[in-house]
């Protein structure tokens, strides 16, 4: 039998950030997401006072700090993290053994975790992903009726038949994505060029742009392939730049700016690979929109959420998965003082394997 595992290891491999507050409000201790969320060492912060620490922007939690025997259960709390701004949920919880002294936890908000990766749109797509067979096979019946009868209609109601056409493929379409979120296996990852990967998709969605949006691309060239699918990860650039300049087209000035950095602290607990995965390759795609509807940012990433009128709430639950399937990260964020909207992705970097087919 496995021995049980001891309360620090318990601790350490949570996906959430945890943080021991001692009854002066300093730090006493930190996990290992904790470190990753705050950029920050737990043998430095230790002794700090927790506002040094976490830079904390809504001024009702750190007047919750002041009491120490409090508990706290808060939502969508803006963090100062390297000069960004991220959303967390945030709770205290004091120790009633241990007076004064308090455990805190922040789970990042929008970001993609093991606790809801794939689960919701797995049974919400299951089903129709089923019946999607059956379904697309009348809706190629009535397509070739359509075509045939604008062949004979007059011309004054062509426009009919040609309306029916356009709203089969549109149905056709919805199915499409429907199955590739129902899909299972997903596609083979290898090496690739992440740099590549982007050009390809700014040059795609280059081509069907208009309002004058500018597509910035901001490189780290020193940056190392990464372990995925080139024709996915194309695919989830092309939706996730076509997204932005669509948010930023209201702008005075429309602004999309593409960025990638290497990222060496960032340890993603994948609970459903049964394994902790390093992520360090960050591809960053801002714009300067009016950003998503707060009621519908924790829920951007699930199926059939959508905050475009003619949208049908696949696209960003589709490219969730594909993500999850390279094994990455993706989550967003909205930096209110700079005015953009941030998602980020965060995929593993190929090994020396993977380049060359054998160790080096």
């Amino acid at each position: 039998m496995t021995e049980k595992p001891t309360y620090a290891s318990q601790v350490g491999g949570l996906i959430f950030a945890l943080l021991l507050v001692d009854e002066q409000g300093r730090v006493a201790e930190m996990n290992h997401a904790a470190e990753n969320l705050l950029s920050r060492s737990s043998k430095r912060a230790a002794g700090l006072p927790f506002s040094e620490v976490v830079n904390v922007i809504d001024e009702r939690v750190i007047a919750h700090l002041k009491n120490p025997d409090a508990a706290l259960v808060a939502r969508n709390v803006g963090l100062i993290v390297d000069g960004r701004e991220i959303r967390v949920n945030v709770t205290f919880s004091p120790l009633a053994a241990s007076p004064g002294w308090r455990v805190i936890t922040l789970s990042d908000v929008g970001r993609d975790s093991a606790n809801n990766e794939g689960e919701t749109s797995g049974e919400m797509i299951g089903a129709p992903a089923i019946l999607a067979h059956e379904i697309k096979n009348p809706l190629a019946a009535i397509r070739a009726g359509a075509q045939l009868a604008a062949r004979k209609l007059p011309f004054e109601d062509k426009k009919l038949a040609k309306m029916i056409t356009s709203e089969v493929d549109r149905i056709a379409g919805l199915i499409d994505r429907m199955q590739a979120l129902g899909k299972t296996t997903p596609e083979p990852v290898s090496a690739c060029n992440p740099h590549e990967a982007i050009r390809a998709a700014v040059g795609t969605v280059r081509t069907g742009v208009s309002g004058g949006v500018r597509i910035t691309e901001e490189f780290d060239p020193s940056l190392p392939p990464v372990l995925a699918s080139q024709e996915s990860l194309e695919q989830v650039l092309i939706n996730l730049i076509s997204n932005a300049c669509d948010a930023a087209s209201q702008s005075d000035a429309p602004s999309v700016t593409v960025r990638t950095r290497f990222v060496s602290g960032l340890v993603f607990s994948a609970v459903r690979l049964g394994r902790r995965v390093k992520l360090p390759i960050e591809i960053t795609i801002s714009d300067n929109g009016s950003g998503i509807a707060e009621n519908l940012r924790e829920h951007i990433f699930e199926p059939f959420v959508t905050s475009k009128k003619s949208g049908q709430g696949l696209g960003l639950a589709l490219v969730r998965k594909l993500v999850r399937d390279m094994d990455g990260r993706i989550g967003h964020e909205r930096d209110e003082r700079r005015g953009l909207t941030n998602f980020r992705i965060h995929l593993p970097m190929a090994a020396h394997q993977d380049l060359n087919g054998a160790d080096q």
